[in-house]
Order: structure tokens, then sequence, then C-alpha cells
């Protein structure tokens, strides 16, 4: 143990990841949450139609679908979540490089976590709205409502506590992804964990960006929480 300490956590390594740490920290930071903000957005607007879809194009949907298609979607929606992300950031390399011209960097790694994550999101999606009350559809249906408005006045605003519940556990999974995006170029605390930390021998530097990401994930999960509450309108009655 104390080999250890002496090895990675020395007084010159200390003084090496402080420096890092005043410097280069916080764009480090900034860069994480633009990544995984945008990500979660782009993540959100491809899932939440699917996971509608997935729910009223069902065959005990509101509006089923053809079995094939319906098929089709889920098996893609299934591979898709399948897929390690690392190995999944890798092969999708030279699209992202076609599509942006770079596979690297911020830029660079948004597009293999947006394909990476909207299936998940659309899964989180789908089991919002499987926990409605179908009493309240029937309802609207009795009533003549077609199906958008089905959608868009009962099963939407319905979930809108579980949704947001969904959208945090997503956003928190998306921050974990650009952590390990690091190791193929992608940029935020995971490279610079791994170019100033590993690569250098320097664990007080990964210890740091460890922090700062359980940091951030403690702080979206309080607040996505604390929204859903205030979303809950049984909560609201009480």
């Amino acid at each position: 143990m104390e080999q250890y300490f002496a090895r990675y956590f020395s007084e010159k390594k200390m003084a090496d990841a402080w420096v890092i740490i005043q410097e280069d920290f916080l764009s480090a930071t900034v860069s994480t949450l633009y990544i995984t903000l945008m990500s979660t957005l782009l993540a959100i607007l491809i899932g939440l139609p699917l996971g509608v879809l997935l729910v009223t194009g069902d065959q005990k949907g509101i509006r089923p679908l053809p079995r094939w298609l319906m098929g089709m979607l889920n098996w893609i929606i299934n591979i898709l979540r399948s897929a390690p992300f690392i190995i999944l950031i890798v092969l999708l390399m030279p699209f992202t490089r076609l599509l942006l011209g770079s596979a690297v960097g911020d830029a660079g790694v948004i597009v293999p976590l947006v394909i990476a994550a909207f299936p998940f999101v659309a899964r989180l999606v789908e089991g919002s709205l499987r926990e409605l009350n179908p009493n309240i559809i029937e309802m609207a249906q009795s009533s003549g409502a077609n199906t958008w408005q089905i959608v868009f006045h009962v099963m939407l605003p319905e979930s809108v506590p579980s949704l947001i519940t969904a959208f945090t556990t997503a956003i928190t999974t998306i921050l974990g992804y650009t952590a390990m995006s690091g190791a193929v170029g992608g940029g935020g605390l995971g490279n610079l964990a791994i170019s100033q930390g590993q690569q250098r021998s320097n664990h007080a530097v990964m210890l740091a960006a460890l922090v700062i990401l359980i940091v951030l994930v403690q702080i979206l999960q309080t607040f996505g929480t604390w929204l859903a509450r205030k979303a809950d309108k049984r909560l609201k009655n009480k």
C-alpha cells in the first residue's frame, strides 16, 4: 500500500495534478456538460416519439400498426440497446467522420452517444406510458378523442412525472457514457482522466475526475427527482 501511494500519489504527482485541476478541469467539466445535455436532448427528440409509437402501435394500442413493422422496430431498438457503447463508438467512427468531418472531440462523440442513447430513451418512454391507467385512455376514446388528442392531451400530460424520472435516468447514464468516450478521443472529463491521469500514471487526476462526475450525477439526479415530485398531481393534492 505504501508503495502504491509513493508511486501514484507522490508529492510531485500531487503537484502536477493540482496544476491540471486548476488549468483544465473547468473547461473539461463544461465540455462534459455540453456533450451530455446535447446528446440527451437529441436522444429525447428521437426516443420520445419512438416510445409513443411502441405503445400506440402495439396490437392492444390505440392505433395498432402492422405486426411486421412493430417487430422490426422492436428488433432495431433491441440490437442498438444490446451493443456495448465502447464498441459502438468505434464502429461508428467512419460514419461520424463522414457526417461531421471528425470522429473525436466534443462534436465527434455526440453522434455515437445519441445513437446509443435514443433506444434506451424509447424504452424508458414506453415503460412510462404503459404505467398509465387504461381507464383514462378508454374515457378519452369514449368521448370521441382521436389518436393525436389522446397522445398529446392525455397520455403525455398524465405521464409527465414518470417521464421526468425516465429522462433523469437517461441523462445520468449518458453522463457516464461521456467518460467512457474519453478512451477513444472524446472530449470532457473522461478524456482528461485518461490522457492526463491514466497515461501519465497520475491517479490523483483520475480520482478528481471521478469525484466531479459523481457530484454531477448527484446534482442531476436530485434535480430530476425534485422536478418529478413537483409535477406529480397526486403529491400536490395531498
